[in-house]
C-alpha cells in the first residue's frame, strides 16, 4: 500500500513538472545590432564670448555687446532664429594672490561669459560662418558636431538591420544546437546611438582664421533583444 502511495505521488510530481515545461518551453535569446552610415547635412557649433573688466557691470556689458554683434552677424547671414540659442551666461570674480602664503587673495576684476549654439543647415557656408563670428567677437570655440536634419529614416534602417541580425544569430544557434527555431516570444529595443564626428575644440581664436572643415560620415546604430521559442 505504501509503495502505491509513493508511486502516485511520484506520478503527480512528474505531471506537474511536465506541465511547467510545457508552460515554459526552451528558449533562445539573442541581441542583434544594426549600423547605418550617412554623410551629414547639418553642423552644430558652440562658441562663446568671454570678457574681463574692473567692474562686474562693465564685464557683463562688454560680453553682451559682443554677443549682440555675433547674433546680428548670424541673422545677416541668413541663420534663422530657431537655429540660434544663447546659454550659460555667467559672471565670476578674478582673483589675485591665490596659492601664495604671503599675499591675501583679492578681487582684481570680473569675468563675464556667454555661450551661443548655432545650427548650420548649409554646410558649404560653415567655414565662412565660423570666420565671421570670430571677427565679430566670439573668442572661445567649444565644439563642432556634425548631424542630420532628418535622422528618423536612418534609425528605421538601423532598427531593421538589428532585427535581421538577431534573427540570423538565432538561426545559427538553433542549427548548431540541432534544434528548430520556433516563433518569436518577445522583442525589445535596447538603444539607439548616433555617432557623430568627434568635436573640435579651440580657444582664443584669431581674427581672419580660415577654418578647414571635413564632415566625414555619421553612423546611427541600434540594438534589439529577441527571444525565440525552440520548436518541437
Amino acid at each position: 500500500m505504501r509503495t502505491l502511495v509513493f508511486l502516485v505521488i511520484a506520478l503527480l510530481f512528474a505531471a506537474v513538472g511536465l506541465a511547467r515545461a510545457e508552460e515554459h518551453p526552451g528558449q533562445i535569446t539573442v541581441t542583434g545590432t544594426g549600423l547605418v552610415e550617412s554623410v551629414p547635412d547639418m553642423a552644430v557649433i558652440t562658441l562663446g564670448v568671454t570678457q574681463e573688466a574692473n567692474e562686474a557691470r562693465a564685464a557683463l556689458l562688454a560680453t553682451s555687446e559682443a554677443v549682440g554683434r555675433v547674433l546680428d552677424r548670424l541673422e545677416g547671414m541668413g541663420i534663422e532664429s530657431r537655429d540660434i540659442q544663447t546659454s550659460d551666461l555667467s559672471l565670476s570674480p578674478v582673483w589675485s594672490g591665490r596659492g601664495t602664503a604671503d599675499e591675501r587673495p583679492t578681487i582684481t576684476g570680473f569675468q563675464a561669459s556667454n555661450r551661443v549654439t548655432v545650427r548650420v543647415r548649409d554646410l558649404a557656408r560653415l567655414g565662412e560662418i565660423l570666420d565671421a563670428v570670430v571677427s565679430d567677437g566670439a573668442n572661445t570655440f567649444n565644439g563642432l558636431e556634425f548631424a542630420l536634419k532628418e535622422p528618423k529614416p536612418l534609425r528605421d534602417q538601423a532598427r531593421a538591420k538589428a532585427v535581421a541580425d538577431a534573427q540570423d544569430k538565432a538561426r545559427q544557434l538553433a542549427e548548431a544546437a540541432g534544434v528548430s527555431l520556433g516563433r518569436v516570444i518577445s522583442i525589445s529595443e535596447q538603444s539607439f546611438d548616433s555617432q557623430p564626428r568627434p568635436m573640435m575644440r579651440m580657444s582664443a581664436m584669431a581674427e581672419g582664421l580660415d577654418v578647414p572643415v571635413a564632415g566625414g560620415e555619421i553612423g546611427i546604430s541600434g540594438s534589439v533583444t529577441m527571444v525565440f521559442e525552440i520548436g518541437q
